[in-house]
This record gives structure tokens, C-alpha cells and sequence, in this order.
């Protein structure tokens, strides 16, 4: 991603809150936001960030990327494979 200067890249996930963890996978900017924020939260944080693209990885993903479309949004699921990145051991899941 870094070839693509014009281009910054963004992070939000309550592992942003860990020292380092932008640096360390590789982004211009990340947000701290838990995948268990509730949905207000979620969608202003949204709307704050001014992006203007959003990929969504976790829960209900489909109802989310229908939202944010209706909204105006271009908006997408992403599927990820996640290593056990959860808080209580089990292997996460897009």
C-alpha cells in the first residue's frame, strides 16, 4: 500500500487501543472503535471519519453494508480470516 502514495489507509478496532498497533500493521491512521460498540455509535463514528469507502468484517456485516448504502455510502463486506484475535480464545470469523 505504501507504493500507492496518494492513498492513506485506515484502521478502527478496539485493538487500537494497544501501543503500537497502527505502526505495527501498517496504517496511516487508526480509530479506536470496539466491533461491540452499539449501533448510534457506530454509525456517527462513521459519519465523523468522513470516509469514503467502508469495508465491514464483523457481525451482521450485510445489514450494515445495506444501511450505509441507503445512506450514500460506498460500502462493502470484506471477508476476513482472523487469527485468535478475540478476547475470550475462540478463533474469530468474518
Amino acid at each position: 500500500m505504501k507504493r500507492f502514495k496518494s492513498l492513506e489507509t485506515g484502521f478502527a478496532s478496539g485493538w487500537m487501543r494497544v501501543r503500537g498497533g497502527r505502526r505495527h500493521r501498517g496504517y496511516d491512521r487508526g480509530f479506536v472503535l470496539s466491533d461491540h460498540a452499539d449501533w448510534p455509535q457506530l454509525i456517527r463514528t462513521i459519519q465523523e471519519t468522513g470516509a469514503g469507502r467502508i469495508l465491514v468484517t464483523h457481525g451482521k456485516s450485510d445489514v450494515l453494508v445495506r444501511y450505509l448504502r441507503e445512506q450514500g455510502y460506498h460500502a462493502q463486506a470484506l471477508e476476513a480470516h482472523y487469527e485468535d484475535d478475540s478476547d475470550d480464545g475462540e478463533e474469530g470469523a468474518a
